[in-house]
């Protein structure tokens, strides 16, 4: 099939998300002069140079996003990314400049960042990372706001990325369709209900988590890493932000989890999250008509998935229908 986006297809993509944020952040009262882009995968991240203020524009979404949804999920990561910042947890907050809101333009819906100057001579420390992340824990554990029980997992972008991939076999086999979908029976249920998590883990207690493995998304600064990217903050287990990363980034945590008083993690509830990663990595093969270089990426992924137990381990009746 030859419907994948062409490199001057993307290319007009990025201009146009470039020029929605230049006209946005002007329309709010921003000097820009020398927009450039940062960043540029699922999002477009622009700095509205020469103001202090970073604009992320999404750009490959899941299929038929609502709009009301995008905005409702990109109102809770300002929220909560203000909020920390104001427990002083090292964040990158929200721009002070402009209404900490969405704002839409040219069909795109984005936000507006403080602008930090990142340490390029420093590379990152995965390890590390994951055992700061019980840090951030420790922080989220307090947060006020109402967030959703495991929204993170985007069940409907999977069940509705299934469905795409049977017409796509040149994404995905027919044969390892077949196990997604059923191991999708085994795990939705556990996603789709908090009621369902919990008599499946009976005393695992939930929190707000980052959502979107932090380890990743810890950004190095000029004066300090700071958390970011809170796109996908959501209620649930502290294993979910550690799913799929493996046994070295676990023990990394606990021994974070350890300094902060939290609980080390649950070894059936991170083969649920772990099995819940892989599938939604798969899945994912359902963006690359939009992001061809995610095939790439994604390989190495679906090999692994292969080679990893059903569900998990936790089919065959191990948990609830």
């Amino acid at each position: 099939m030859t419907d994948f986006l062409t490199p001057s297809h993307l290319a007009r993509r990025t201009a146009a998300a470039l020029d929605a944020a230049v006209a946005a952040g002007r329309d709010l009262g921003l000097t820009v002069t020398g927009a450039r882009v940062l960043h540029d995968l699922f999002s477009v991240v622009v700095h509205l140079a020469p103001a202090p203020v970073v604009a992320r524009v999404p750009t490959v979404l899941p299929p038929r996003t609502d709009a009301e949804f995008l905005a409702r999920r990109q109102q809770a990561e300002l929220e909560v990314s203000q909020w920390l910042a104001d427990q002083g947890t090292p964040v990158i907050p929200p721009s002070p400049l402009v209404p900490r809101e969405p704002v839409r333009r040219d069909g795109f819906s984005m936000t507006f960042w403080q602008f930090v100057e990142e340490d390029q001579g420093r590379e990152p420390d995965y390890v590390a990372n994951a055992e700061s992340v019980a840090g951030l824990h420790a922080a989220m554990r307090a947060y006020p706001g109402e967030l959703e029980f495991l929204s993170a997992a985007e069940p409907h972008f999977v069940t509705e990325s299934l469905a795409l991939l049977e017409e796509r076999p040149d994404l995905l086999d027919p044969a390892d369709l077949d196990r997604a979908r059923r191991e999708w029976q085994v795990l939705e249920p556990l996603v789709r209900s908090r009621a369902a998590f919990e008599q499946a883990f009976p005393g695992i207690d939930l929190q707000p988590v980052h959502g979107d493995s932090p380890p990743a998304n810890i950004f190095r600064g000029v004066h300090g890493d700071l958390y970011s990217d809170f796109e996908l903050v959501t209620l649930g287990p502290v294993e979910w932000d550690l799913a799929a990363l493996g046994p070295e980034y676990e023990a990394a945590y606990n021994r974070g989890a350890g300094r902060n008083g939290l609980r080390p993690l649950n070894a059936q509830v991170m083969a649920f999250v772990n099995a819940v990663g892989m599938l939604r990595a798969l899945t994912a093969l359902a963006f690359v008509p939009q992001l061809p270089v995610l095939a790439d990426y994604l390989k190495p992924a679906v090999v692994q998935w292969r080679a990893t137990p059903f569900a998990g381990g936790l089919g065959d009746g191990a948990l609830p229908a």
